[in-house]
């Protein structure tokens, strides 16, 4: 295939190394001859990397840079053109002037693709003299190692397109997930789940950016914290994309902003390339600071509240066992002991529902019940407990079995559910709502998530790993608790539970059921 690209940035360049190395002729185009100049320059010192690695042989590369062909302007004529991918800036009237023109310079038979991440792909569209000639084709940087591509058509794209578009992606070695078009399309809205959560946790003076990272690594084996994640994107763009998708889906509750955005965008406070975002970086100082160590009397026995709920049964039992394992001493009778700290297996419910039960609210703290993916466990302390008491709980669960290597305990606010859970909630949910309007398959939306953000699990299959019942008691518990209609469970979660399906599973549709 012929394909012509227009714009020689970051994700122009990039595109145009990902379709030359597949075989294909790409014309590269940018209204600054110098930039077409400096990504031939750069496509090749990434393709002299690539065979230098082994991962590409000398012949391959040659071929490669002689498929690549530079345009004096992009709207040379070009009557062999079979597809065009815009990758100009974001921003609707210039992205409708450069297709405008190229309309007058190629064949109709060519197909337009704009790589837009945020802007209507019909409302690009709608700007031509034929708007069935153009979807999206969003792809993610950097293009050669992101290895997930979103085909996106518009309201009036000709329904061959997403297919033709589809096989070239797989073709050059990517995976398409077709998306519908919608405000963040698909990757951007999924990953909204996190980052909104964890800004509500801190609003919320639940705990500090560094211990919700540090939980969101350890306990849900995320490879970067939503605050870490921030400070690397840029909290300017992260902000403008939460706001442009809550608009988009006319204020919904589960995508609201944070109050905190708006002041740290116009201070400056945007991250590593600021200097200074939701962590310091540069002379010296780079992330977070270092953990407070543990300190306090881990001999101290554990009073472990045992509530028999399907939820906490299996945890409370493998904790009593790691524990005791470790040399604790875990208290069987009925109430505490006056010398034992308290600790409750919280789901979705908050310690200060255990402490009107009578159990001694100094002494009594929450207990993380998720199965941490790293050595992580997670004490939920109440403005009644005692920072005393506290500390010792926090020496007792940082004990480990047989001399190993101790556990990491984060201290957080009490809340409802915990850190953990009400980030892997929302991540679920936001998944769930998007499956469920039908913007794209169950198995898309995990792969792109999987693929895109780099989550251990796509947000249906990693609820499906809890359990469809188990995740709708979780969003039941944190909606009853707090009132808030951003924990109000999904039809698509509470339909499954009920019918016993996975949450991976598409169900059956009315269209399946007419021929």
């Amino acid at each position: 295939m012929r394909i012509r690209i227009v714009g020689a940035g970051a994700m122009g360049r990039g595109i145009a190394q990902w379709a030359a190395s597949a075989g294909h002729t790409v014309e590269l185009a940018d209204v600054r001859p110098e930039a077409v100049r400096e990504a031939l320059g750069f496509v090749a010192s990434m393709l002299d990397r690539a065979v230098a690695k082994g991962r590409m042989s000398a012949a391959a590369r040659e071929a490669s840079v002689a498929r690549l062909v530079p345009l004096a302007g992009p709207w040379a004529a070009g009557p062999d053109v079979e597809l065009v991918i815009e990758a100009v800036r974001e921003d609707l009237e210039t992205k409708a002037e450069v297709f405008g023109k190229l309309e007058r310079a190629l064949p109709a038979s060519t197909v337009f693709a704009t790589n837009t991440s945020s802007l209507s792909v019909t409302r690009i569209a709608a700007t031509l003299q034929d708007p069935t000639r153009l979807a999206g084709l969003h792809f993610f940087n950097p293009v050669p190692l992101m290895r997930i591509v979103e085909v996106v058509p518009g309201a009036a794209t000709r329904p061959e397109i997403p297919a033709l578009l589809t096989a070239l992606v797989e073709g050059c070695g990517h995976r398409a997930v077709t998306v519908a078009d919608t405000p963040g399309f698909l990757v951007n809205h999924a990953g909204r789940g996190l980052v909104t959560e964890a800004l509500a946790l801190l609003e919320e003076s639940v705990a500090e950016p560094a211990e919700i990272d540090r939980i969101a690594r350890d306990v849900l084996g995320l490879r970067m914290g939503p605050f870490e994640l921030m400070d690397l994107t840029g909290l300017d763009v992260t902000a403008a994309v939460i706001d442009s998708i809550w608009l988009g889906f006319r204020h919904e509750d589960r995508l609201r902003p944070s109050f905190l955005t708006p002041n740290r965008v116009a201070a400056g406070l945007h991250g590593r390339k600021t200097g200074r975002g939701w962590y310091a970086y540069g002379d010296g100082a780079s992330g977070p600071a270092p953990e407070s160590p543990v300190t306090g009397d881990g001999e101290r026995p554990v009073f472990l509240v045992r509530g028999g709920r399907p939820e906490t049964a299996a945890y409370e039992e493998e904790l009593a066992g790691a524990l005791e394992a470790a040399g604790v001493r875990v208290e069987r009778g009925a109430r505490p002991s006056a010398e034992a700290v308290v600790l409750v297996p919280v789901w979705g419910t908050a310690v200060s529902a255990a402490v009107a039960d009578g159990l001694p609210r100094e002494r009594t703290f929450g207990v993380e019940v998720l199965p941490a993916a790293g050595r992580r466990r997670v004490l939920a302390v109440t403005a009644a407990g005692d920072a005393a008491a506290a500390r010792d709980a926090r020496a007792v669960l940082a004990r480990a079995a047989g001399g190993g290597e101790p556990y990491a305990v984060s201290v957080v606010r009490d809340t409802a559910g915990s850190v953990a859970q009400r980030l892997l909630s929302s991540v679920v949910a936001v998944g769930c709502s998007i499956a469920e309007r039908s913007l794209a398959a169950p198995a898309d939306i995990d792969l792109a998530v999987t693929t895109g953000l780099g989550y251990p699990a796509g947000p249906l299959a990693w609820g499906e790993r809890v359990g469809a019942v188990r995740m709708l008691a979780l969003q039941r518990a944190l909606h009853a608790t707090t009132g808030d209609p951003r924990h109000r469970p999904t039809r698509w979660v509470t339909e499954r539970a009920a019918l016993g399906l996975a949450l991976t599973d598409p169900g059956t549709s009315p269209a399946d059921c007419l021929g």
